[in-house]
């Protein structure tokens, strides 16, 4: 089965699509498609939210099967006011290059020490109008992790916190721990089980 996966992010396409070798599924990016993919605001309050607007309006635009991601980023020991939540790449009414945002967020774990962080993730896949499937589990949302002021030497495009990001566990960069443990930290179990449990139920249907 084809599923158009809605983001123009390659990074995160390649994660994806690593993820979800061993399913049935072929996942495709916008970008493959070859046509102008117009921009879709993110203007909702949860990461769910976004993840059906996103998925809505590109299953409205290519009308095949569809789904959309979307992150929040939640810090421990920060107000309330410098919480990113949805608005990881959005500071004062601006999204940040990369290199902006691994300048934002040294400068808050420099000004607040390390920080602990957690995303929290949600998914919508629309495969036509009766068949919407939706979640934001606790299993989709990464482990802790802290979020250092000192980046990583290494970069990979599309993703630039990780270059400030240490696993608790191990006390290593994400950039230091094996493919293995790196690509589950990028796509977490819990879209595994979504896309199982969505495989099996749409079946049924």
């Amino acid at each position: 089965m084809r599923l158009i996966y809605g983001t123009g992010n390659p990074a995160k396409l390649s994660a994806m699509q690593k993820r979800l070798s061993g399913f049935d599924l072929e996942i495709v990016g916008l970008k493959a498609l070859g046509i102008e993919i117009p921009e879709v605001p993110e203007t909702g309050s949860s990461p769910l939210e976004n993840a059906y607007l996103k998925a809505t309006a590109y299953y409205k635009l290519l009308m095949e099967p569809v789904f959309s991601c979307d992150s929040g980023l939640y810090f421990d020991q920060v107000p309330e006011e410098v919480q990113p939540g949805v608005h990881v790449r959005n500071r004062n009414g601006r999204t940040l290059t990369d290199d902006e945002m691994l300048e934002y967020y040294s400068g808050l774990a420099k000004e607040y020490g390390d920080l602990t962080a957690r995303y929290r993730n949600a998914i919508c896949l629309i495969v036509d109008d009766q068949h919407i499937y939706q979640a934001m589990e606790e299993s989709m949302a990464s482990e802790p992790f802290l979020m250092k002021s000192k980046p990583h030497n290494m970069r990979k495009k599309g993703f630039p916190l990780d270059s400030l990001s240490v696993d608790i566990k191990t006390g290593k960069y994400y950039y230091d721990l094996d493919k293995d443990e790196l690509d589950t930290v990028a796509v977490e179990d819990g879209f595994l089980q979504f896309f199982q449990t969505f495989l099996n139920t749409y079946k049924k249907d």
